[in-house]
């Protein structure tokens, strides 16, 4: 018979971690006497981040007598005490290898179901000081469970544990948490996760994605397109960077300007999904390589896809932008430049459903690269151009994609001009900008897939729109060159800082480049990882186990090679690197 052996609460508490400061409800110690259970959380408990701990399905962590006794053999430890690993639940009996997802248990008068195995999060080897906790409760298959609270009522230690009912799937909380986390997954059992309903909605999605993944892909190609070409479209391009040659440059208004690229050996190109980027590194003055990415503004045929030897990218020259000011001043015809393979998931979809194309500025310019694709096919599908510019003299490629709508049989064009007035005759034009109103007017479909480009805010806007409007978040697309938004759970936010040098002595290793952040700065290793390298720089970071098991700091490896100081339990994708635990071995490029 399993036992309650003690009840632990905390409420969440500001910590000082590592030079920021971490509101959490990690810290929980026993308390004596009944204690009552309501739906989301012991009486006297509660959680800092409730996106990623607590509420309904959440509500109860259970960690067992036993893996204390392991973790205090393992870790030479004799000070681990019940609560220490953030469970409001310690138990005898209940090991993760026989408690199955979907079992209900009685304990005193409440009655629970047990829902996820616990949320890898640094938090709990922030409480323990041991930085890899996180990583070592998922290798050694002990991660506890959460419970959800079916009947609210009193417990306290010393209460009996009854199983009242076993979950259908017969799937473990250890056999779960590695199905998550670790490679080589078992479909049929990936299967079995996605038909137990009480499995929480977050890890169900997970497990639907993780056996999307493992299936042949059911997408159609695009008309015209040959087999060998539709292979083609998902094959990788070249590590790191290569030369190219700059073919011509060609004026598109008085402030952008498009660079055509050649295969310096004479060599076909992989080819770039419409919507993906370039990366380029040039030595601009005295100062180490700078690395910049810039869309690419055309896209290769279903005809020429396999033998296309160009590339375009279209790059406006910005007041204080010292990359853009090179191109546009100094870079010339016959020059070489490093470029990077073609990479971004900001990519247009095969598929039947309507599409709205919807950019502002220089935004265009991978939209624009979908718009060539589409005109090539000659895509059946509606098609909506939505285009914000300052006046005419500044909307750049106005004859190009006027001309490349006009292949299409379904196509809407909408252009707005902030600061002129439309020429006579020309309707498609409107004086101002795209709002609420005028964006429901143009009758875009709700099942439409909508990729937008621009300035954060204008996104920001335009996606609130059109979700008003009705279409579902999840085919609303957005491009951003900056960096993407920090993902740092439980961390109190601070001013944001732009993204500088670290503090102290300059190191003396391979030149880090942070390519989003335009930061190059050579490694130290004063530093534990690349991650720890980038918040030194105040650079965003996305993280939530610090210890390679999650996943969320995966970044692009655009150039060079590294090592693992804690080798991951699953690597990441080729091409992709975990910074939250891992160094460079040569100089690095990273998409961060």
């Amino acid at each position: 018979m399993a036992t309650l052996l003690s009840v632990n609460v905390g409420m969440p508490t500001d910590v000082s971690w590592q030079g920021r400061t971490v509101h959490t409800g990690a810290w929980k110690t026993p308390v004596e006497g009944p204690r009552m259970v309501r739906r989301l959380n012991v009486d006297g408990d509660g959680q800092g981040d409730l996106a990623g701990h607590g509420g309904e399905i959440r509500a109860v962590l259970v960690y067992q007598s036993e893996s204390y006794r392991y973790w205090r053999k393992q870790l030479g430890r004799d000070d681990l005490a019940f609560g220490m690993f953030g469970e409001n639940f310690t138990v005898d009996g209940l090991p993760d290898d026989e408690v199955r997802i979907g079992d209900r248990y009685r304990i005193g008068e409440a009655e629970f179901e047990v829902t996820q195995p616990r949320v890898t999060c640094y938090r709990v080897g922030m409480r323990l000081g041991e930085p890899t906790m996180a990583s070592l409760l998922v290798a050694h298959h002990r991660p506890g469970f959460y419970l959800r609270v079916l009947t609210e009522g009193h417990v306290q230690a010393g209460d009996e544990i009854t199983l009242t009912r076993k979950g259908p799937g017969e799937l473990s909380v250890a056999d779960t948490d590695a199905l998550l986390y670790l490679p080589d997954r078992d479909p049929a059992k990936l299967r079995k996760a996605l038909n137990i309903p009480a499995l929480s909605p977050g890890w169900q999605q997970s497990f639907r994605e993780l056996a999307a993944a493992q299936q042949p892909t059911q997408e159609p190609g695009w008309p015209g397109e040959r087999a060998s070409t539709q292979q083609s479209r998902q094959e990788p391009g070249w590590p790191g960077f290569r030369a190219m040659r700059v073919a011509r440059i060609v004026p598109e208004t008085p402030d952008v300007s498009s660079i055509y690229l050649d295969s310096a050996d004479g060599t076909p190109l992989p080819e770039a999904l419409p919507g993906q980027y370039l990366s380029i590194r040039l030595a601009v003055g005295d100062t180490v390589p700078t690395v910049r990415s810039y869309s690419l503004s055309s896209a290769a045929t279903a005809a020429t896809a396999a033998t296309a030897h160009t590339y375009r990218i279209s790059v406006k020259h910005e007041s204080c932008g010292k990359v853009s000011g090179y191109i546009h001043a100094t870079l010339r015809s016959g020059d070489l430049v490093d470029i990077a393979s073609p990479r971004g998931t900001f990519v247009l979809e095969a598929g039947t459903r309507p599409i709205a194309l919807i950019s502002a500025g220089i935004g265009a310019t991978p939209v624009l690269a979908m718009l060539h694709r589409l005109a090539s096919a000659r895509d059946p599908r509606p098609v909506w151009w939505i285009h914000t510019a300052h006046d005419r003299v500044h909307h750049a490629f106005a004859a190009e994609t006027h001309a490349l709508l006009a292949q299409l049989p379904d196509a809407h064009e909408h252009i707005y001009y902030t600061s002129d007035t439309p020429p006579p005759g020309e309707h498609h034009i409107t004086r101002g900008r795209p709002t609420a109103p005028a964006l429901a007017a143009l009758d875009i479909p709700t099942d439409a897939d909508a990729y937008l480009c621009g300035p954060t805010a204008f996104m920001k806007d335009l996606g609130g729109y059109l979700r008003d409007h009705g279409l579902r978040a999840e085919r609303i697309h957005t491009e951003q060159f900056s960096a993407l938004p920090a993902i740092n759970p439980g961390v109190t936010p601070t001013a944001a800082v732009r993204p500088h040098q670290p503090p102290g002595p300059k190191g003396t290793g391979p030149l880090i480049t942070f390519a989003r952040s335009g930061v190059s700065t050579p490694w130290s290793p004063s530093h534990a990882s690349l991650l720890d390298l980038a918040e030194a720089c105040d650079i965003p970071t996305r993280w939530s186990c610090r210890s390679g098991v999650c996943h969320t700091c995966v970044t692009h490896l655009m150039a060079g090679d590294v090592t693992y100081t804690t080798p991951p339990l699953e690597l990441p994708e080729a091409g992709t690197v975990l910074v939250c635990c891992s160094r460079p071995t040569t100089e690095v490029v990273l998409d961060l």
